[in-house]
């Protein structure tokens, strides 16, 4: 992608004038493209999309899926040229409308869902954990499609991200920031 090679800082003002079928976050200014999706990664995705959207039909929390940009840090004022990190989560779940606007989230979402891939691995545990632990997610949870496990990770207080459930592909997992919520992992891990 030599589009990327150009600059040294990115922007949102830069994701606004990219084609829409690229998909690249921005973290801290440093862009970062990322592959086409695998067919089980959408197959995953798909289901835990519909299994969200069905508990939230009628609720006041909406589920959005991947591309969706997410501008974890955006502040009252800012324009694009400001704001130096857009990522693109595979789920996200959002609960205050007032961060809704015509490009996505400003702000952080309740839930945030990535969904491991081969070139995703170290990216997601480590650099999305720590961005969206500073930015106040309430949940993040690591979808691994290899050993069919779902991580989910929640703020200890100190506002550090621990692993509280370590689920498996015959689990009902728990949503801890949707009241009732339980993903039947089953169907989302079913070949």
């Amino acid at each position: 992608m030599a589009l990327l090679a150009k600059k040294a800082r990115y922007t949102f003002a830069d994701c606004l004038t990219w084609d829409e079928k690229e998909r690249i976050e921005i973290i801290e200014g440093e862009a970062f493209p990322s592959a086409a999706p695998s067919r089980m990664h959408q197959k995953i995705s798909g289901e835990l999309f519909r299994q969200f959207a069905n508990f939230l039909e009628g609720k006041k929390c909406e589920v959005y899926h991947a591309p969706f940009s997410v501008r974890l840090f955006e502040q009252k004022g800012e324009g694009p040229e400001d704001v130096d990190t857009v990522v693109e989560p595979d789920i996200s779940v959002v609960c205050d409308w007032s961060k809704l606007d015509k490009y996505g989230c400003k702000g952080a979402p309740d839930l945030i869902v990535e969904i491991l891939s081969p070139s995703s691995l170290r990216h997601d545990r480590l650099v999305k954990l720590n961005l969206y632990q500073r930015a106040g997610v309430r949940e993040y949870w690591i979808v691994d499609p290899e050993n069919r496990s779902v991580m989910v990770f929640l703020p200890d207080g100190g506002g550090f991200f621990r692993l509280r459930e370590d689920y498996g592909r015959e689990d009902a997992a728990k949503v801890n920031v949707l009241d009732g919520c339980f993903i039947e992992l089953g169907r989302v891990f079913s070949e």
